[in-house]
């Protein structure tokens, strides 16, 4: 297979050498449609790879918290299609041979594999597994003309074309079916972009959208004839006013020990320049007018930091030690530290390097971010963690996974 894979690749890379402005428009065509043909093919191997890994666990045994985290690592992917890699390979795993081989041969695409293969297990829980290969016969025929959509909304009706006397009652399972799926496939992901904002995507189950709708609605109203605020902007700005109503309450749950709050950084020659901009603990970057806006609604806590991001100084809340050291760990590791971890700091324990039991004390040279994953795993395997020369957590993995040795850090994180 890497012999079959490396010729493949090889041939690829002198197709995209060549000049396709060259190419009358009927090969144009017809070199799409084989570059179509290649990609799902090449989709099929990838995802029984996936299968195959996700089984064996090896995305647990390097470390990773999920085969999710660990492909989009490996491969650079963002968070979703990552996620939806390993939901077809988990779908695939389960479905009539007949989806892989139509994958395999290029007669659907990875998300008509994907309908199919849903469809093909509602299918055979209501009418058993000879009913359902018919099903996957008749759907990957229409996938020919269908997109995935279409052929999803056509799935919910395929026993009448293939089992009529069950189409009743497996329209019931149907819907169930897609509750179901609903639940599996409900996420929200907020990625930081590279100008500093903050991209929202995710799917919603129904009745979250609903709740959403309900508490947006009413705040996206135009707030008299001269708002110019598009429909967009305007949700936008309701999705703000429902989390300052949240804060507000007081009721939200402390995270990481620490109560809801806003910490202001800042670098030394920018405080002593009096500059005034800042950033959150999360690394979104805000202007002098929004820093001051947000001093008059939260407990803000001053944090001066030196050159290279280490902590000179942290503002004190309350007289406890765990409250500034804790503060000083977000400002300097700025969520889970373990390389690929994308885990945000409310989600993160406080580790000893140099273990409590073993002498090791409680201060900002002896303290890690983990994810609760990455605690344990640091604790039952043989990475170890250590400070590099510019004060940042760096982490040795075990020779079995790299017999050089060379740490590793996160890059998910770093501010400088």
């Amino acid at each position: 297979m890497i012999d079959e894979l490396a010729r493949a690749e090889a041939a690829v890379a002198a197709c995209a050498d060549a000049p396709a402005w060259a190419l009358a428009e009927r090969d144009l065509i017809t070199v799409l449609d084989a570059t179509h043909r290649v990609q799902q093919r090449l989709a099929a191997v990838q995802v029984a790879v996936v299968r195959e890994l996700d089984g064996r666990g090896t995305a647990v045994e390097r470390g990773a918290s999920s085969t999710t985290v660990w492909l989009r690592e490996r491969l650079r992917l963002d968070v979703s299609a990552a996620r939806r890699l390993v939901g077809l390979a988990a779908s695939l795993d389960v479905a009539p041979p007949g989806v892989r081989a139509a994958l395999a041969d290029a007669s659907v695409t990875v998300e008509q594999a994907r309908v199919i293969a849903d469809t093909a297990a509602t299918v055979s829980v209501t009418a058993g597994p000879e009913v359902a290969d018919k099903a996957v016969d008749v759907l990957v025929d229409w996938a020919r003309r269908f997109d995935p959509t279409v052929l999803r909304r056509l799935g919910t009706r395929i026993l009448d074309h293939v089992a009529p006397d069950l189409a009743d009652a497996a329209a019931r399972a149907a819907l169930a079916a897609e509750a179901d799926r609903a639940a599996r496939d409900r996420h929200l992901t907020l990625s930081t972009r590279a100008d500093g904002r903050l991209r929202l995507t995710g799917t919603l189950d129904a009745e979250t959208a609903g709740l959403l709708r309900a508490a947006i609605d009413p705040l996206s109203v135009p707030a008299g004839p001269d708002d110019t605020r598009s429909p967009e902007q305007r949700r936008h700005d309701a999705l703000a006013d429902v989390c300052r109503l949240a804060l507000r309450t007081g009721d939200l749950p402390e995270h990481g020990g620490d109560p809801a709050q806003v910490v202001i950084t800042t670098g030394y020659d920018a405080l002593a320049g009096q500059v005034g901009a800042g950033a959150l603990d999360t690394g979104l970057h805000l202007t002098p007018d929004t820093v001051r806006r947000l001093a008059c609604d939260a407990t803000v806590l001053p944090a001066v930091l030196g050159g290279a991001g280490q902590v000179l100084d942290v503002g004190r809340q309350r007289r406890l030690v765990t409250g500034p050291l804790r503060r000083a760990l977000i400002l300097r590791d700025g969520g889970c530290a373990f390389p690929g971890c994308d885990r945000p700091p409310r989600w993160c324990d406080a580790h000893h390097i140099r273990h409590w039991a073993d002498g090791g004390t409680t201060s900002l040279d002896n303290a890690v971010l983990l994810c609760g994953h990455h605690h344990r795993h640091l604790h039952r395997t043989q990475w170890r963690v250590r400070l590099g020369d510019d004060g940042h957590p760096e982490f040795v993995p075990p020779a079995w996974l790299d017999p050089d040795q060379l740490p590793r850090r996160n890059h998910y994180h770093r501010r400088t």
